[in-house]
């Protein structure tokens, strides 16, 4: 990916040089979540966490140490960057075509562990968006993580469309798409409401194959290879791909973000068509 030249971002927090031990300090005492890897990648983990933590009371901040952030944190940092500022102007211009205003997010990259305004969580969950603060979180270990255990190829626009996708959320939530979806699954089956989990990740990675489309016409980002790595993140972090790599079988029903094919699929729809009409998920996904 042609990243270099961006300006530099104000919605971008690095707190890899603050550690806490990957402890947090939680109603006085130290409470570890667990966040299945069958859930790595993925939009709301951030209100799951924040369901489990809403009973607590008496949150205390960790204690943290400053350390400096290394040349190749610090090279990581400059590339996030770039990718938080292109869907900044991508998303401010997909909004004001469609007589729209967009309020950007906020980037936090940490180590370990992070409190959010939906709880707490460690880099177990994956990348997620929490909506209680519209910000991004990131371990960026995950992505060696998703080469070496899941198998996807890695690559610098691998890391671009996971954090496209986690904006998409942002997108959503911006839209009241996710509001809405979280009211259609009152009353549902256990079944019916993942898979209008499912319609809500799918239509992210559309957003991400969006992104790509406009930034494309917008800096000529592309270089030999991007949307394969793209697509390879997209397959390696299908629920029929981790299912079978973890349990070794697959439950449809169980499936919240859809299958590796189904978000390959619709991160190309929003590549080729490049119009945000066309990423009705809801309505193709039954």
């Amino acid at each position: 990916m042609k990243w270099q030249g961006r300006r530099k971002s104000d919605n971008l927090e690095d707190r890899r040089g603050m550690s806490s031990g990957g402890k947090t300090v939680v109603g006085g005492g130290i409470i570890g979540i667990v966040i299945l890897l069958l859930n790595v990648f993925g939009g709301e983990n951030g209100q799951m966490v924040g369901n489990i933590l809403q009973q607590t009371q008496g949150k205390q901040p960790a204690q943290t140490e400053a350390r400096e952030l290394t040349a190749a944190e610090l090279e990581e940092q400059a590339f996030v960057n770039a990718v938080l500022v292109d869907n900044e102007d991508v998303w401010t211009k997909i909004f004001q075509e469609n007589n729209m205003t967009y309020k950007q997010p906020k980037l936090i990259l940490f180590s370990g562990a992070v409190e959010t305004a939906c709880g707490n969580a460690t880099s177990d969950s994956g990348p997620f968006y929490c909506p209680g603060d519209q910000k991004v979180y990131m371990d960026l270990t995950f992505f060696e993580e998703l080469k070496t255990r899941f198998g996807a190829k890695g690559g610098d626009f691998a890391t671009a469309y996971v954090i496209a996708h986690e904006i998409g959320h942002h997108v959503q939530t911006l839209l009241g798409t996710s509001a809405k979806m979280r009211e259609m699954q009152q009353g549902k089956s256990k079944a019916e409401a993942n898979k209008l989990s499912v319609a809500l990740e799918l239509q992210a990675d559309f957003y991400a194959g969006l992104w790509t489309h406009y930034n494309q016409k917008m800096k000529g980002i592309l270089e030999d290879g991007d949307l394969d790595e793209a697509l390879s993140a997209a397959h390696a972090v299908g629920d029929d791909a981790i299912q079978a790599k973890m349990q070794g079988h697959i439950v449809p029903e169980s499936f919240t973000h859809g299958t590796s094919e189904q978000r390959k699929y619709w991160f190309m729809k929003g590549y080729k068509t490049g119009d945000i009409n066309q990423g009705n998920t809801f309505a193709e996904i039954r």
